[in-house]
């Protein structure tokens, strides 16, 4: 079994100093690739690091919406430097979070759609975040036409109806440890719904473990409970989600092996 974790943070303060631990421990349980994911200056410039000093990491890199109030001149500029790196396979996190109010909802929008812009500038796909702001963020993917280059709604936690209006726009979803609380039905029913060619499974680690580990600090290796969960809504063997997600991970990345 090969397992692509498509979206976590070994960037993070809380892992940084034990990657080596997390990495064999994801390999164990047949994590063979992942993407360390950035949303500030920081954390961007530690994913391209990671993605350099090892060989089955890779970095995606752009400002959260939580830290869209920082995103000006400077930063679009090393942004666009950046992503031409080999390693750097996607531009993200993006997009709204209307949980928070650190940066505007008027801040958050234009900071998403430049980044938009530049992806498809880029011809790079994008990493969506997404938090209480469903309408918003489609209507934005929409406008921007965002087919051009494509991306993944990353942490799906929207109901069937959803999943099919972003599938409609050339995006993909990806999976995360929500999907196997026992209380998300709706993101049960849209995993049991979603194509075999159209999803992704990530841990967004530290946050968001997923059963029987919820409420602990989550990692990698933890993709497999995913997996495992999500085989269970198709009533499929979970080597054939594995298999599915990680092809559909090096795809959407543009990775060759």
């Amino acid at each position: 079994m090969q397992i692509f974790d498509s979206h976590t943070h070994l960037n993070d303060d809380d892992l940084l100093n034990n990657i080596d631990q997390y990495v064999e421990h994801a390999e164990r349980l047949g994590v063979s690739k992942l993407a360390n994911v950035g949303s500030n200056q920081k954390l961007n410039q530690k994913s391209i690091e990671l993605a350099h000093k090892y060989s089955n990491m890779y970095s995606i890199i752009g400002w959260h919406p939580e830290d869209a109030i920082d995103f000006g001149e400077e930063q679009e500029k090393w942004l666009i430097d950046n992503l031409s790196d080999p390693k750097v396979v996607a531009l993200g996190e993006i997009g709204l979070d209307y949980h928070q109010d650190r940066s505007p909802k008027d801040v958050q929008k234009s900071v998403f759609k430049r980044q938009i812009e530049i992806a498809k500038q880029m011809h790079m796909p994008i990493s969506v975040h997404n938090r209480e702001a469903f309408e918003d963020t489609y209507a934005i993917l929409k406008e921007m036409h965002i087919e051009e280059v494509g991306g993944i709604i990353h942490s799906f936690n929207g109901d069937t109806e959803w999943l099919n209006k972003f599938l409609s726009l050339g995006m993909v979803v990806s999976y995360s440890g929500v999907a196997t609380f026992k209380k998300t039905k709706e993101i049960h029913e849209a995993a049991k719904n979603t194509p075999m060619d159209k999803f992704l499974v990530e841990t967004d680690a530290p946050y968001l473990a997923p059963e029987p580990l919820r409420g602990t600090q989550n990692e990698p290796a933890n993709t497999l409970y995913t997996v495992e969960a999500i085989a269970r809504y198709k009533d499929i063997n979970p080597d054939e989600v594995a298999q599915a997600t990680y092809q559909n991970a090096l795809r959407v990345f543009g990775i060759e092996e």
